[in-house]
């Protein structure tokens, strides 16, 4: 990796490319019946981490203590930095002259490849906690399982994601408990969170098409697999925050990993997307 001086010198591209060159060879990248439901199955790992990510971000400057207000920007840059990962990747399976910023700002809603859960509001920072928890035990769980990918791309970022993501669990883990636990007031805001995002979390093992094709060329494992792992995790940390499973459909709300989304991504991406759909190809 060049050094920051090397950066920002004019051949900078040329070191970008050569670093490129040196990676493992990936006989995925070169799979033409692969290529669809890989490049979907990346956007979705990208997507992601692209939208929980912008999600935590709108807590910068409003955080209830300044420790939390900079976890929350930590763990926000974590996301985007797994997104340029991710969506790097996807566009080179793509092969069509996009990059990954193309994919960030240039795609439509109908286009995103999240699941649902991520995409809804804060909320309370009871919501937040409990919806990052939630997904952190299934990021790590699935992030574990990739670091032993057929593909060694995806092997190569999976491994440099999972130090983050570990600490995430970490934290989540630990704030679920404190608070699930805490006083009245604190144990009764995190049972009204975990009782509203419970219904979208089944979507994250709802395998299809994408997810079977992916698992069958080795490159990321079966879904069903790391189901039990995260009831596993979910259910030791919410009996210790003294918080009740909710009884009611965990995959009630799907459609996210094929396109369907809530409203909420609509105004997301209008955030998000604005400044380069007004300027296109506009660069710092």
């Amino acid at each position: 990796m060049p050094s920051l001086p090397d950066a920002a010198m004019p051949d900078a591209a040329a070191l970008a490319q050569r670093a490129a060159a040196e990676q493992a060879h990936d006989p995925h990248l070169a799979d033409v019946a692969l290529k669809p439901a890989f490049f979907d199955w990346l956007c979705r790992m990208g997507d992601n981490s692209l939208i929980l990510g912008h999600r935590i971000s709108e807590w910068c400057g409003h955080g209830p203590a300044l420790e939390e207000d900079i976890a929350q920007a930590n763990t926000a840059l974590d996301l985007i930095g797994q997104t340029q990962m991710w969506l790097g990747l996807a566009a080179e399976v793509e092969d069509a002259g996009r990059s990954a910023d193309d994919l960030a700002y240039l795609r439509d809603a109908m286009k995103f490849r999240n699941l649902k859960l991520l995409e809804l509001p804060n909320g309370d920072l009871a919501v937040t906690l409990m919806r990052q928890f939630l997904f952190d035990a299934f990021h790590f769980e699935l992030l574990t399982a990739l670091c032993r990918s057929s593909s060694p791309r995806v092997a190569e970022i999976a491994a440099k994601a999972l130090k983050e993501v570990s600490y995430h669990l970490e934290r989540s883990s630990d704030l679920v408990v404190r608070l699930g636990d805490g006083t009245e007031e604190s144990h009764a805001r995190m049972q009204a969170a975990l009782d509203k995002v419970w219904p979208y979390t089944g979507e994250m093992f709802a395998a299809d098409g994408v997810d079977e094709a992916v698992a069958k060329a080795g490159i990321a494992p079966e879904l069903s697999e790391l189901l039990p792992l995260w009831q596993r995790t979910v259910a030791q940390v919410l009996s210790e925050a003294t918080l009740s499973q909710p009884d009611r459909d965990f995959a009630a709300q799907k459609g996210g990993k094929q396109g369907r989304h809530t409203e909420h991504l609509g105004y997301i991406l209008a955030e998000m997307q604005f400044l380069q759909r007004a300027y296109p190809g506009a660069s710092w």
